[in-house]
């Protein structure tokens, strides 16, 4: 379980079609983006990057944002930031290996550094971590579980109806890299 991270000065909990979501901000910007099960101590409190962040999930769960806007302080290590920055670039609807984020870095054999960075990403969903999946397209860890990646792999259409009804459990091999 995370904690309210000491930088972070607000937070807000987001219905989401995934659950319950807890938005924490910044003087920076949005500092997490937490599964509700996944982080205690969070203090609620009105901010400009709060509002935008609620808008714009609830535009991207309509259907209408395949991209966010907002200002981000992730924090984390120079390593972490460049993965993250990797996970910004997916497209939506697409996934990509830890083995082709470790290439795209210029690190081909950091898989496994990769999937460490991936899973302290604070931003889920913004940051896209759920768009990794492992080298033959199956689900692989998830900080909000497997079945949440599932259904927001199926909602960026990532995941064939087909595959869903378990016919067949790779992913988006048609397009990871």
């Amino acid at each position: 379980m995370n904690t309210f991270p000491a930088r972070c000065i607000a937070a807000a909990e987001v219905e989401s079609p995934v659950g319950k979501l807890v938005l924490l901000a910044s003087e920076a910007g949005l500092c997490g983006l937490y599964f509700r099960h996944r982080i205690e101590g969070a203090a609620r409190g009105a901010h400009p990057v709060l509002e935008a962040a609620e808008r714009q999930l609830g535009e991207y769960f309509a259907g209408d944002r395949a991209a966010f806007d907002l200002p981000l302080d992730s924090g984390g290590t120079e390593f972490q930031r460049a993965v993250w920055a990797q996970l910004r670039a997916i497209p939506f609807g697409e996934t990509r290996s830890y083995g082709g984020l470790a290439t795209a870095l210029g690190k081909p054999g950091a898989m496994r550094a990769v999937g460490l960075a991936n899973g302290a990403n604070p931003i889920s969903i913004i940051v896209p971590c759920h768009r990794v999946v492992g080298a033959d397209g199956s689900l692989t860890g998830f900080g909000g579980g497997l079945e949440i990646k599932r259904k927001l792999l199926e909602h960026e259409g990532a995941l064939l109806p087909m595959e869903r009804a378990g016919v067949a459990e790779a992913i988006g091999t048609r397009r990871a890299s």
